[in-house]
């Protein structure tokens, strides 16, 4: 299969439970997006426009600019769970098909649409995540399965639409695939270990892992 988009979505803003904040991890197709970089720190909001970003400080900014997450994963998911998951539903701005985005080396650039992409940083399960789904220890399930899909920057704004081919540019060659990244950015320290020794990280993720391999020794 040529990979391609399946879908783009955006958010139906809806409450967090729990907090006072409103959180736009309930997305739904929509006909297309405008993509462009939204800044180089967190606060900066989505690389998608009409997007909603509710928690500013862990999410939205140039290296999460925008989320892509596999169909095939979603299905996989689903049986699972035994219920049927729709395109977005993992909060996905880029629902794909006939891509391992998990397999992508950090830094791999895409061309979709008229846009440049890059990946870019792992997605964390969080707290708000597991409220969404509403399954028992779901940040444990989903981290124990190893797939998270992909964050990626805007290097090139432009549009992407459901249909639109995937072209996987050259890999950087330095080995470390986003399931390395997630199972570094989740606790593993070998993981952790070759992650810091590619130096493919921005620099505040990269730092946050010396300090952690650096505490287990000190």
């Amino acid at each position: 299969m040529t990979p391609r988009i399946r879908s783009t979505n955006l958010a139906r803003p809806k409450p967090d439970p729990g907090t006072p904040r409103t959180t736009g991890i309930d997305k739904h197709p929509v006909d297309g997006i405008d993509v462009t970089a939204p800044g180089p720190e967190h606060g900066d909001g989505s690389g998608a426009a009409g997007d909603l970003v509710g928690d500013s400080r862990h999410h939205g900014g140039a290296d999460k600019a925008l989320y892509a997450f596999a169909r095939e994963e979603l299905d996989r998911w689903g049986s699972e769970l035994g219920r049927e998951l729709r395109d977005g539903t993992f909060g996905e701005n880029l629902t794909t098909a006939g891509i391992d985005l998990d397999g992508l080396e950090l830094g791999q650039r895409l061309r979709v649409g008229s846009s440049l992409l890059e990946v870019s940083v792992p997605r964390q399960p969080c707290a708000t995540f597991a409220r969404h789904m509403g399954v028992d220890r779901w940040v444990r399930r989903f981290t124990e399965h190893g797939a998270c899909g992909s964050y990626l920057r805007v290097v090139e704004p432009g549009r992407v639409e459901p249909g639109d081919t995937i072209v996987p540019g050259a890999a950087p060659g330095h080995g470390v695939s986003m399931r390395t990244a997630f199972a570094a950015a989740m606790g593993d320290d070998a993981a952790a270990a070759d992650v810091v020794r590619a130096g493919c990280l921005p620099a505040r993720y990269h730092d946050a892992l010396v300090r952690r391999l650096a505490a287990r020794v000190g």
